[in-house]
């Protein structure tokens, strides 16, 4: 199992610059940063739910989370401002490529019906975003501690500026996009 960062020097870097003809090998899309967001809609109706989310996010990152708070009030919503919305981590550096590693090899397999990603799910800037309905497919959760299930967003912003770059340098990287 190679880690992801020896993929990209190795091999991803020349497959890159063959395809796109860049000439440097700085010029070559690389992976700048990976955001992991949990919505806290539950977590207005019950506050225990917001350090729920606190500690399955810190167990699979590593790293404490950011709560974000509401910016304005919505009544529709039941959302006051100054109001915690939501929880999120971002990973860069080291960090980031062990948890790529284990999303690509442990976590994706693990997901009910997984068939692989979508290549739609690669944005026109070359980032990919990724939705679990369930965070148990990661294995720091195990299932019989779980009291609640909750879904997660996982952000991976590259450096590519097309959706054919980003999705190429993935592949590469060995991200399973459908056939």
């Amino acid at each position: 199992m190679n880690s992801i960062k020896e993929i990209y020097k190795k091999s991803a870097i020349t497959a890159l610059k063959e395809k796109f003809g860049y000439k440097n090998e700085m010029a070559a899309p690389k992976i700048l940063k990976v955001v992991i967001n949990v919505g806290a809609g539950q977590g207005l109706k019950d506050p225990k739910f917001n350090e729920l989310a606190e500690s399955t996010l810190m167990r699979i990152t590593g790293q404490r989370p950011v709560k974000t708070l509401a910016k304005k009030s919505i009544s529709n919503f039941k959302i006051r401002e100054g109001l915690i919305v939501g929880l999120m981590v971002t990973l860069r550096g080291q960090r980031m490529y062990d948890f790529l590693n284990k999303l690509i090899n442990i976590t994706l397999p693990r997901v009910r019906d997984f068939r692989g990603l979508d290549p739609k799910s690669v944005d026109l800037q070359g980032n990919l975003n990724l939705g679990f309905r369930e965070h148990i497919s990661f294995p720091e959760i195990k299932s019989d501690e779980v009291e609640r299930i909750h879904g997660l967003q996982i952000c991976v912003v590259t450096s590519a500026k097309t959706h054919e770059e980003g999705l190429e340098l993935l592949k590469l990287l060995g991200f399973p996009f459908q056939k």
